[in-house]
């Protein structure tokens, strides 16, 4: 088919007959009252011969004694033409015997419909590819920090003492006064560390003094001097250490950790892929810990956390299971009013696919909380909105709780 049949335009007419007439009956008129008027070039037959007129498609319907349909034309003539086709056919008065009326609804630029079509779905490619792109950066960034974390603490010994996950696979450890000495270690990155927690020396550090080189660093008081006492009557030291005086360990900045410690050669242990046996496996208490726990011991006070939302404990609960799955991945999960799934899907889509669920009640998403969110979640009647961060909210409905996950302790 020659390029020149590639339609341009889109000529729209609708029409009402007085009577009862079939298809035939229009395309009759169409062709036959329009034959003649202005010369061959503008005749019907003619163009569709040479292939500027495409097929025309009628489509009526008869009502209570009354014809109304449409006519559609597809044209690759110039837009005057077109528009001289069209004028032709609004002259139409007569379809068969019956009155008729013909009105140019529109005429449409096919290349324009296109274009219209093509930017659509280039926001379509670019929105799946962004969010694709978006994920593995975020992996990656995930990656990154994660490797930066401080270890959790852990438990040892049938005195389950806080201790660090180095203790286990370490030929040299440290022996520090209490739990948050521990938890300084583990943000300096020194994790072949434990507390012996209070003056009186439990069996498990005499063990370990048998098994491994031990150094004790402890404050620089009268405590750190009575348990250094201690130690020394009841386990083998390798060296002692204390902080300068009058400060205790859990005082000092983690370079100043890293400073007492590096004269004596110790190495700095990273977790073995060992596993520890049954018996020095941590607790269920120790596991819970998380390490945001380490950096509250030496970090400035922060800023008073809005008010936490008032939210029934089932639904934290639920929201805190539903943030296992979707954490990291910039997807968003809605749950009915019985907190039951709904439906999963991409952050980039969530906006729209909350106008098709009306039974939503509670949002919880992998990502941050906008005005454009709260708008939508508003209008389908959605109670709880749950994300990582909240942006700029300037309207906040009352009807609606807004939460993050830290303020709900995830």
């Amino acid at each position: 088919m020659p390029e020149s049949s590639v339609p341009k335009y889109q000529i729209k007419i609708r029409f009402e007959v007085e009577g009862v007439v079939e298809r035939a009956d229009v395309v009759g008129a169409v062709f036959g009252q329009t034959e003649g008027l202005f010369g061959p070039e503008m005749n019907l037959h003619e163009l569709q011969k040479n292939w500027k007129v495409g097929r025309i498609d009628i489509r009526l319907e008869s009502k209570n004694g009354r014809t109304h349909g449409e006519v559609i034309i597809p044209m690759s003539t110039d837009m005057s033409t077109a528009a001289v086709i069209a004028a032709a056919i609004e002259n139409i008065d007569k379809v068969g015997p019956c009155g008729a009326r013909f009105q140019l609804d529109k005429i449409e630029d096919v290349r324009a419909l296109k274009r219209k079509y093509i930017a659509e779905r280039a926001k379509e490619i670019m929105k799946q590819w962004a969010s694709k792109t978006s994920s593995e950066s975020t992996e990656i960034l995930k990656e990154v920090t994660e490797s930066t974390k401080p270890a959790r603490i852990t438990a040892f010994g049938k005195e389950k003492l806080p201790a660090g996950p180095g203790v286990y696979t370490s030929n040299d450890v440290y022996v520090v006064e209490g739990r948050a000495d521990v938890l300084m270690f583990l943000k300096a990155g020194i994790e072949n560390v434990v507390a012996v927690e209070g003056t009186k020396v439990p069996e498990s550090i005499k063990r370990l003094s048998k098994e491994k080189k031990i150094t004790a660093v402890l404050d620089g008081d009268r405590g750190g001097e009575l348990i250094e006492k201690e130690l020394r009557q009841v386990a083998e030291l390798q060296k002692v250490l204390h902080a300068p005086v009058g400060k205790e360990v859990e005082d000092l900045t983690t370079e100043e950790i890293i400073q007492l410690v590096k004269p004596e050669g110790r190495r700095i242990v990273k977790p073995a892929m060992a596993t520890p046996t049954a018996a020095a496996q941590p607790t269920e208490e120790a596991a819970e810990k998380k390490p945001a726990e380490v950096a509250a011991v030496a970090a400035p006070p922060a800023r008073p956390a809005p008010p936490v939302p008032k939210l029934p404990a089932p639904l934290v609960t639920k929201i805190k299971d539903v943030y296992k799955s979707i954490d990291g991945t910039l997807e968003s999960v809605i749950l009915d009013a019985k907190m039951k799934p709904i439906v999963q899907i991409p952050v980039n889509q969530l906006v729209e696919q909350l106008s098709k669920q009306k039974n939503a009640k509670t949002v919880v998403f992998d990502g941050i909380i906008t005005q454009r969110l709260v708008d939508a979640s508003e209008s389908v009647g959605v109670k709880t909105l749950v994300g990582h961060r909240v942006g700029d909210i300037s309207k906040k409905p009352a009807d609606i709780a807004i939460a993050t996950f830290e303020q709900l302790g995830i």
